[in-house]
């Protein structure tokens, strides 16, 4: 990734092998519903550090990324962050080798160009979502946490659209009540909150300490169960060679592709995915978010 500054407020991202906009824009990832693109993809969240809020307007053309920021959060802060959001903070030839050597996910990088993960803001997010989501539609909670977002977290104009950012947690902390968040949400969202203030859901920590110690530690918070706490530290954090255990879309897709008689086992699964590295968390979302392509 080679980053370039035009002027304070904007910069470009060199991807280092293939990428598409288009294709992350439209992923539908737990913070982002959209079905169509118009080549702008619009972001809104809390910096990382969570005390501040900032916006992006993401484009893309043969020259790179580009992207145009507001808010008064430093540069340099939000140049990584919306790096990782993109996973663009990673070398997209690795993954491109994969497919060279697995032909099940050769095939699915050509039904899907330039795809990689396109990641949750930050943990603290992730871990937010995780608790409006739980037990209901995601449709249902996307409309809480946006309703919440007009509320209480910050709304900016971009590109000719009113995006609002989720609130930051000390303001989150000051919650009450709100409609469509029950009284154990409401509990269970203070603690992420405070979490993220006593710095327990930075990216770079979680990252430092390892897939499975991160994991580990956001079990700790009430109302992360072994799914969740997977999902914020892989979605959340941008690990990408972490390899999701017991999910089982993933698990029938993989017997799909593999000509498997059943769902593989973990032993099985672990034995398929040894060609996926360093990219397993890439290729298990290539999995999910393309086998619909082939089968069309």
């Amino acid at each position: 990734m080679v980053i370039s500054r035009v002027d304070p407020s904007a910069f470009t991202i060199e991807p280092r092998g293939p990428f598409s906009l288009a294709e992350a824009a439209s992923f539908g990832v737990g913070q982002r519903r959209a079905t169509t693109f118009d080549g702008v993809m619009r972001l809104a969240f809390c910096v990382d550090g969570y005390r501040s809020h900032a916006a992006a307007a993401v484009g893309q053309d043969e020259r790179g990324v580009h992207v145009t920021v507001q808010g008064e959060a430093d540069i340099d802060v939000v140049k990584a962050q919306v790096a990782r959001v993109l996973s663009l903070d990673h070398d997209g030839h690795e993954f491109t080798a994969v497919g060279g050597r697995d032909p099940v996910i050769g095939r699915l990088q050509a039904a899907a160009p330039g795809l990689r993960p396109p990641l949750f803001y930050a943990p603290y997010e992730a871990a937010a979502w995780c608790i409006l989501s739980a037990r209901r539609q995601a449709v249902q909670a996307a409309a809480v946490r946006r309703k919440l977002n007009q509320a209480y977290g910050a709304t900016f104009e971009v590109a000719g659209e009113a995006v609002a950012a989720f609130p930051a947690p000390e303001r989150l902390l000051t919650l009450r009540a709100f409609p469509g968040i029950d009284s154990t949400r409401l509990h269970r969202l203070h603690g992420i909150a405070r979490a993220a203030l006593d710095g327990r859901l930075d990216a770079s920590r979680l990252c430092a300490m390892g897939a499975e110690a991160a994991m580990a530690e956001m079990r700790r918070l009430e109302g992360i169960g072994p799914f969740y706490a997977a999902l914020i530290v892989i979605r959340g954090s941008g690990l990408a060679d972490v390899l999701p255990s017991d999910e089982p879309k993933l698990n029938d897709l993989v017997a799909w592709h593999y000509g498997l008689p059943v769902p593989p086992s973990r032993a099985q699964l672990a034995a398929i995915a040894e060609s996926w590295r360093p990219r397993r968390t890439w290729a298990a979302v290539l999995i999910r978010a393309a086998s619909h392509r082939l089968a069309a």
